[in-house]
């Protein structure tokens, strides 16, 4: 399998399509997350353009409740880093940062970290906006941009977006496990990642269950590149961080992260190490890998989150004679998986977790609440998304009755 085999192009017919919805509030939200924004153009520390910094004491009431909250997090977990911002309406209720970077360096809200499946929500929302403009339709099948894919006369826009494709997750694969936990520093490519799940039978039929595959980013970036002609870093940026004003998130070749660099740690090899540079190209697709700060994680969550959702997934899902229940998750109105987002009691949100870094992206429609967190592990951290953790205590305070119970 090459690159170019999946971005040959023939002719063929278009299928029928149904339009999909992308709110306004994607660009009307920018204003009011950028005017949020603590102006300061330099803080402590020397760090440059500095418009992510901690709120400005003293706190109001909610501001120190949401901090209390989340010293308590961090001790009962025990972190090494937690960065922490909430937005009610654009407008900042606290942003602060918690423990250290590295020993002896404290850590910093303007700390950049990576931000894995955060890239997946920007990625569905500029297929939307394609939609929207009817450029392409959801129910689009890709074999036009991707004709060497088994079932590509099948498999549609939608379902690459929606992970129903049926195609396996390599990242879950014992055989790429094998593989990548003793190269951590390894550069994958696109081709040697689809090779893991395309030497598997499809999971069931394209479109008639749900089953998360990293794989599914990976063929969308390589059929959005190719509907439009532009790369997919470029793409997102035009349509989705740049309206938002996301100038700290951005897309890395390589596995430097911009300075300041929040650092990662972990045990997943059974001793704990560094794994801030570990190289994260196995994560998605080639100019997708992208680091951000907390500042930027909050904006993020609110234009994703405030866009209307298309819940497409919901009733698919479940065991099947092919699919074990543990694979097949069934999709519920309450818990359900969208167009690159995960949405849990009408929360939207992305929660990465990889390597060291844990993260989450959580906004609220209902209350126009957006909670971005990120968390570094010490050597007694429990498995899991911290993150998660800490934005569920922030959000049963902020938004009792309404849980952002993920699991």
């Amino acid at each position: 399998m090459t690159r170019t085999s999946f971005l040959r192009t023939r002719p063929r017919a278009r299928t029928g399509t149904r339009r999909a919805l992308l709110c306004a509030a994607l660009l009307t939200v920018v204003a009011q997350s950028t005017a949020a924004v603590p102006a300061s153009a330099e803080g402590p520390g020397g760090h440059g353009g500095r418009d992510c910094v901690r709120t400005e004491r003293p706190l109001d009431g909610q501001a120190r409740k949401v901090l209390e909250i989340t010293r308590k997090a961090k001790k009962d977990l025990r972190l090494k880093a937690v960065e922490l911002r909430v937005t009610v309406d654009g407008r900042e209720v606290v942003t602060d940062a918690l423990g250290e970077s590295m020993t002896g360096v404290r850590a910093e809200p303007d700390m950049h970290f990576r931000a894995g499946s955060v890239a997946f929500a920007h990625i569905g929302t500029a297929l939307l906006q394609l939609v929207q403009e009817r450029k392409v339709g959801l129910d689009d099948t890709v074999e036009r941009w991707l004709p060497d894919l088994p079932k590509a006369d099948q498999i549609t826009l939608r379902m690459l977006a929606s992970n129903t494709s049926g195609l396996h997750d390599y990242v879950t694969d014992p055989a790429f496990l094998a593989e990548l936990e003793p190269h951590p520093f390894r550069a994958w490519t696109p081709q040697e990642l689809l090779a893991y799940p395309l030497r598997h039978s499809f999971w069931y039929e394209p479109g008639t269950s749900w089953s998360y595959s990293h794989a599914n980013y990976l063929l969308l970036v390589a059929a959005l590149e190719k509907i439009t002609g532009v790369p997919i870093e470029q793409f997102v940026k035009e349509r989705v961080t740049g309206p938002l004003g996301l100038r700290d998130t951005r897309n890395n070749f390589t596995p430097d992260i911009p300075r300041p660099v929040l650092h990662a740690f972990t045990s997943d090899r059974g001793f704990y190490e560094e794994s801030t540079f570990w190289n994260p190209s196995w994560t998605t697709a080639p100019g997708a890998v992208i680091t951000t700060h907390v500042c930027d994680l909050a904006r993020s969550a609110e234009g994703i989150g405030s866009g209307e959702l298309n819940p497409g997934t919901v009733g698919l899902g479940g065991q099947s004679p092919t699919c074990p229940a543990s694979i097949c998750l069934k999709q519920t109105p309450a818990k359900h998986f969208g167009l690159g987002v995960i949405v849990v009691n009408g929360w939207v949100l992305q929660n990465p977790s990889f390597s060291g870094y844990a993260a989450i992206q959580a906004y609220l429609p209902s209350k126009r609440l957006a909670i971005a967190v990120s968390t570094t592990k010490t050597p007694t951290t429990p498995d899991g998304n911290t993150a998660e953790v800490v934005a569920q205590r922030i959000a049963a305070e902020l938004a009792p009755g309404v849980p952002l119970s993920i699991v």
